[in-house]
């Protein structure tokens, strides 16, 4: 408990327990003293000494004892022991953004590990992470799509539900105008200067009750920017299946997916593995900076009271026991 307690207890003015240097002082001075002090008397024999030793003689160090004590005691206090709470407190304008994540059966292809789907929503929530003063959704699409998460700050619920993403929450298919619309309809009457939708997806539009193009253009009216990824990797990638696996070629629309970044002033990147997708949300953290001011807070509540007190008991305890207890006469 003493342990704990020192470990966050600070000192104003170290630099006073250089006075710790007197303890060895005055213990040399006070051993010097008592030699000079003792007289010398020849006797036949010890005994007579040792019947008459009693527990003064045993404790006659005990006030110079209590003296060091004392002094040790106000070294502590003149050093001010404080306790530190640090606080800190954020203000400013954070950005509203959309993670627009396709769930697709074909996410559950194994070019990443362990699959593209469970790897986008790792990456997802770390993302959740880096953006502590930012509000974030979900939206999730395949043949249609929903919205998962609104605009919220708490993430422990964002990435709960980012987590809870499974295969077969919507009707398959690959509806990329139904994400970004449903995305847009969520950000387009919020106040923020800064609007964000990050779109992922490992496919080609199948078609949908939005055409992506549409969706494009009600991004730019209402100001915000879209960052698209596209998820696979080259050629053709195993896919689980009722029988065992099967290799499904990779064909993401490329050209779609740019084109919606460009036009909304937003950026375009090719995800081949897990790692160049951690990077790609590393990038987009970069890129979407909230204007945020920190203001550290540092309150100390001073310790010395204890160290004093015990200084001024342990004085008062010497001077008692030296002229009543320990009273020598000349």
């Amino acid at each position: 408990m003493l342990y704990n307690w020192f470990e966050h207890i600070t000192f104003a003015y170290p630099e006073v327990f250089g006075l710790f240097v007197l303890i060895p002082a005055m213990l040399y001075w006070y051993l010097n003293k008592y030699d000079r002090k003792q007289g010398a008397l020849k006797v036949s024999s010890l005994a007579v000494i040792r019947k008459s030793s009693s527990w003064k003689s045993t404790f006659r160090h005990a006030p110079f004892v209590i003296r060091l004590l004392a002094v040790c005691c106000i070294i502590m206090a003149m050093a001010r022991p404080q306790t530190r709470n640090d606080e800190e407190l954020k203000n400013g304008q954070g950005i509203d953004i959309i993670l627009c994540l396709d769930v697709s059966g074909s996410m559950l292809a194994q070019d990443f590990l362990p699959d593209r789907l469970e790897a986008s929503k790792n990456m997802a929530a770390a993302f959740v992470d880096m953006r502590p003063t930012d509000r974030i959704g979900v939206v999730i699409f395949s043949g249609e799509s929903f919205t998962l998460v609104p605009l919220t700050t708490d993430k422990t619920v964002l990435k709960t539900q980012i987590f809870n993403i499974n295969r077969g929450l919507l009707e398959d298919g690959t509806a990329i105008g139904d994400g970004l619309g449903v995305s847009v309809d969520r950000l387009k009457s919020v106040k923020t200067k800064s609007k964000v939708i990050i779109l992922l997806t490992d496919g080609e539009d199948q078609g949908g009750r939005i055409d992506p193009l549409a969706g494009k253009e009600l991004a730019k009216a209402y100001g915000i920017r879209v960052y698209t990824i596209g998820v696979g990797s080259e050629g053709y990638a195993p896919v689980p299946t009722a029988d065992g696996t099967r290799q499904q070629k990779v064909n993401i629309d490329e050209n779609l997916l740019r084109m919606i970044a460009t036009e909304t002033g937003g950026l375009y990147f090719r995800a081949r593995d897990n790692e160049s997708l951690k990077n790609i949300y590393l990038e987009i953290d970069k890129l979407e900076k909230s204007r945020i001011e920190v203001t550290s807070l540092k309150r100390y509540t001073e310790r010395f009271f204890p160290f004093a007190f015990a200084a001024a008991a342990l004085m008062f305890l010497e001077i008692f026991l030296r002229y009543t207890l320990f009273k020598k006469f000349p």
